[in-house]
């Protein structure tokens, strides 16, 4: 497609171009690349507000077409009109069901709910409130016109926004490189030079900012129907409970109000002004501002379902769609939102330059990297370790969508202490391998030192069954205890069994009862969800098995429910409570197993009743100074952000890149890969420091005894300028036997 040469002299040719630029780059670098797929060309027209058919696709996108520059994109912008009151009378009339001419709380609420991401009643109520002028609570068409325009504008502001960031953060990159390269130029050994600079740019450079994770889809998509908005114990006592669901938020990750950087080996002051309430109310309560999508960008956002509902053509909310992705990239993505159910109701912490590994020769051409790596272990516990201070928690991975979820911890230690945590995998009741899935720690800062490093440490040795440990010393203060499993062993399951386990029986009298294979499941699922292994569930325990299984926190006349409905002991559920509950669930459904389902897929079973998507560990903390330590979970969700807008990989790519060894991609000045090893696995991480994306293939198939985190040891990768990217996480298929990581790497 060729550039048209007269331009259209409509209305402020330059704010067009301007918006549509912003448009492009909230999807790529610079204006330079290309569209090379009729699905990104899609999504670049959806970041303007259009949603086109496949038809209106396939004129611009026909069978000859390999790419399309910015300039094509923004000829088929101004051929294609965004969103007219044509198109958001159809959509109003498809979402009035009945055809009063208003769009309804249950209306609005059944549209977000059949299609993508789920929504309570009270997160729709509030969506519907910010719009709702007369205070009916229900839209007409103007108010319904008004969400979603406000939405669109929104949009485009924080486009705008991108732009201007990309813009200076890319002026700011020529400046540098242009320091560097007089420096360059000062240096006689131009090789060593580049070598070098492979291991010490890292701390200096600033990194192009790259998009974050899209948030995980509702996990509700895997059942066999769509979530219904009342708890099973609500059912019964709706009027009771009924009132509270407006005021119930989410929770939101307490990384996002972590403080400026300091030195984590300077001695932290203890804070002893503030109270013991204080502290637990921290614990327990601080996360409960909202950082789902709705909080962060206006609860019109949701409306990206209603396309799907009412056709291609019409492009209602493609804005809140990109919007939701702008604030992924501006660091304020939101975690994944649980599943809609009823509600039942190394070693080294020092940052000195010697400690970096130095660059390693040169390889040839005709070789490829080889990593030779023993079956031996090592783990070294102190030897007066039953003198020292023993904090302990269970906690579980999660595999959703592809997206790994586990509980995270709060660790505050009021006193200067030597510390050893230890991690590893509870029981396999998963049909899993026999080896152990591995279950690392990374310790982290609760703010960057003045370095801007937020690791402190994490485990590379564990023993032979599995146990991971990390010893180091830690200055008085709050740190982050961030569990972590490479996926190598711990994947996402292929297929589901089209058989379905029995979960709910009619006894003689005709009243539903849970199986016995069911009610053992139930056993483990409170085994588990019992962190502090004291035998009962706690409040705050049956809070996170809730948001986990539900996403809704338990409010205080849900918990009355509980105590009304079961016996506990002294304030916390027994065992044979929490059957107790599930079986009332059962009979209150009238044998419908739906959200029974939905709590075994939440907590990670198959239908088999076999737990293959889900981890519990076990994680022992020891202090040798310290007598009141405290270890607190906090969430059980995806990794936050953090300062600087830092991603969990961000962070322990650097910590692999200074602990591993350095190889220069050959072709490349300014492309390294690093090859981290430890007792578990291997690690590989691409370093690009140029401008430009680089498409990099690796082989790794001639790799002797490993598998993977990927299901092929062949992959392409694309690496944006300026960020690192780890290619693959390796270790031994069989743990008896020697194995060997071989990778080599081609410049696509």
């Amino acid at each position: 497609m060729s550039r048209r040469s007269s331009r259209s002299s409509t209305m402020d040719q330059g704010e067009f171009i301007l918006e549509c630029k912003a448009a492009y780059l909230s999807m790529f670098d610079s204006i330079k690349e290309k569209i090379e797929s009729q699905d990104s060309l899609l999504e670049a027209l959806q970041q303007t507000g259009r949603n086109p058919s496949v038809k209106v696709l396939k004129k611009y996108w026909t069978n000859d077409t390999d790419e399309l520059s910015f300039d094509d994109f923004v000829d088929i912008c101004r051929k294609e009109p965004v969103t007219t009151s044509d198109d958001l009378m159809k959509a109003f009339r498809k979402i009035d069901i009945n055809g009063d001419g208003y769009i309804s709380l249950e209306e609005l609420h059944k549209i977000l709910t059949s299609k993508g991401e789920k929504k309570s009643k009270s997160e729709v109520k509030t969506m519907i409130d910010e719009v709702d002028e007369n205070r009916d609570g229900r839209l007409d068409y103007k108010e319904f016109c008004k969400m979603v325009m406000s939405t669109t504008e929104e949009s485009k502001k924080m486009q705008r926004k991108m732009m201007e960031r990309k813009e200076k953060k890319k002026k700011q990159e020529i400046e540098r490189r242009e320091k560097e390269a007089n420096k360059e130029n000062k240096d006689d050994d131009d090789d060593d030079e580049i070598d070098e600079e492979c291991v010490t740019a890292r701390s200096g450079s600033a990194r192009s900012e790259r998009p974050k994770p899209s948030p995980r889809k509702s996990m509700s998509e895997t059942t066999t129907s769509q979530a219904k908005d009342v708890s099973p114990l609500r059912t019964s006592f709706k009027e009771k409970t009924e009132d509270i669901s407006g005021s119930r938020t989410s929770l939101q990750s307490k990384d996002d109000v972590l403080l400026t950087s300091r030195r984590s080996s300077r001695s932290q002051t203890k804070d002893s002004s503030r109270s013991k309430k204080e502290k637990d109310r921290e614990g327990l309560c601080s996360s409960r501002l909202s950082n789902s999508p709705d909080k962060l960008m206006g609860s019109n956002s949701t409306l990206q379902n209603v396309p799907d509902v009412i056709g291609s053509n019409v492009s209602l909310t493609s804005a809140s769609g990109l919007m939701a992705k702008n604030l992924r990239q501006n660091g304020e993505g939101s975690p994944p939102i649980p599943a809609q159910r009823k509600s039942l109701l190394h070693t080294a912490s020092s940052s000195d330059p010697d400690d970096l590994p130095r660059p390693s020769p040169r390889v040839k051409k005709d070789k490829s990297r080889q990593s030779s790596v023993s079956r031996s272990h090592k783990l070294d516990e102190p030897k007066n370790l039953r003198e020292w201070t023993h904090t302990k928690s269970k906690g579980s991975f999660f595999m959703e969508d592809g997206s790994l979820i586990c509980h995270q911890y709060d660790f505050n230690l009021p006193d200067d202490s030597k510390i050893w945590i230890t991690m590893q995998p509870q029981k396999a009741s998963r049909g899993m391998d026999s080896n152990p899935v591995d279950t690392s720690v990374f310790i982290l800062r609760d703010r960057p030192d003045e370095d801007g490093n937020l690791l402190v440490a994490f485990t590379e040795h564990r023993d032979g069954r599995g146990k991971y440990g990390v010893s180091c010393d830690l200055s008085a203060g709050k740190y982050y205890i961030m569990p972590y499993t490479t996926g190598c062993r711990f994947k996402s399951r292929k297929s589901e069994s089209e058989k379905e386990a029995k979960l709910v029986s009619q006894d003689k009298g005709g009243k539903y009862v849970i199986t016995k294979a069911f009610r053992k499941v139930l056993e483990d699922i409170f085994d588990y969800s019992d962190l502090d292994g004291n035998g009962f569930m706690s409040r705050k325990e049956f809070n996170l098995f809730n948001i986990r299984t539900s996403g809704e926190e338990v409010a205080d006349e849900e918990w009355q429910v509980v105590e009304d409905r079961i016996d506990l002991e002294d304030g916390e559920i027994t065992k044979a409570g929490f059957l107790q509950l599930n079986e009332l669930e059962a009979e209150d459904s009238e044998g419908d197993t739906e959200d029974l389902w939905t709590t075994l897929v939440s907590m990670g079973y198959n239908k088999q009743l076999i737990m293959d998507q889900a981890c519990p560990f076990q994680l022992d903390v020891y202090t040798e100074d310290c007598d009141d330590a405290e270890l607190d979970v906090v969430r059980v969700d995806s990794y936050p952000t953090y300062p600087g807008d830092l991603s969990f990989d961000d962070i322990i790519s650097k910590s692999f890149i200074k602990h591993g060894e350095i190889s220069r991609v050959k072709g490349m000045k300014d492309l390294c890969m690093y090859t981290y090893k430890n007792d578990g696995w291997a690690s590989l991480v691409l370093d690009n420091k140029s401008h430009t994306r680089v498409r990099v293939e690796l082989d790794c198939s001639r790799s002797e005894n490993v598998i993977s985190n990927h299901d092929s040891l062949q992959r392409t990768l694309r690496v944006d300028p300026g960020s690192t990217l780890i290619a693959y996480h390796l270790m031994p298929e069989d743990e008896d036997r020697d194995w060997q990581v071989k990778c080599t790497e081609t410049i696509r």
